[in-house]
């Protein structure tokens, strides 16, 4: 059996309001068109989550509701807010969808996309993971708790600019 993994870092905020938390802030327009980009971008492959892990905070919320998928669960956490990449590890091992869409905050996405993979892709922004960054990778497994680092096969990474341009 096959798990899939959709990690989506949240697209670009809006720092409009100097004033407003930072769990608090928006979309501002180009990560707005960013989240729906990306969100064709998976229809069109066919890849849509059964499961939703992602942080609680307003742009994690945004990019998803703008990626315009729907989940059979979805939860969103503050233990995703800003997490390490060893605390995304331990919120997916508790995964139950067969295709899981995680959504998350740097530096743990990068750092958690850079150490799931068994080996990165050839894109030159993968070590980064820009704003609204998505790798499609599966796992040789049939539950989520045996997924551990360098298990994951990318079958795909894209970034909202290669969509926009």
């Amino acid at each position: 059996m096959t798990l899939t993994l959709i990690l989506t870092r949240h697209a670009k905020s809006s720092w409009g309001d100097p004033g407003l938390p930072d769990h608090a802030r928006p979309l501002n327009k180009r990560g707005r068109a960013s989240a729906e980009a990306v969100g064709i971008w998976l229809k069109k492959k066919g890849v849509l989550p059964d499961q939703v892990l992602s942080s609680s905070s307003h742009r994690t919320r945004e990019t998803y509701q703008r990626m315009a998928l729907t989940a059979r669960t979805t939860t969103f956490t503050d233990d995703l807010y800003h997490a390490s990449a060893q605390h995304i590890l331990n919120e997916l091992n508790h995964a139950t969808g067969q295709t899981v869409l995680l959504l998350g905050h740097n530096p743990g996405m990068a750092e958690f996309a850079r150490q799931i993979v068994k080996a990165r892709p050839e894109a030159e922004r993968f070590h980064e993971y820009p704003t609204c960054a998505t790798t499609v990778m599966t796992f040789d497994t049939a539950k989520w708790d045996e997924v551990d680092r360098h298990s994951g096969l990318v079958l795909d990474f894209i970034t909202p600019r290669q969509l926009l341009e």
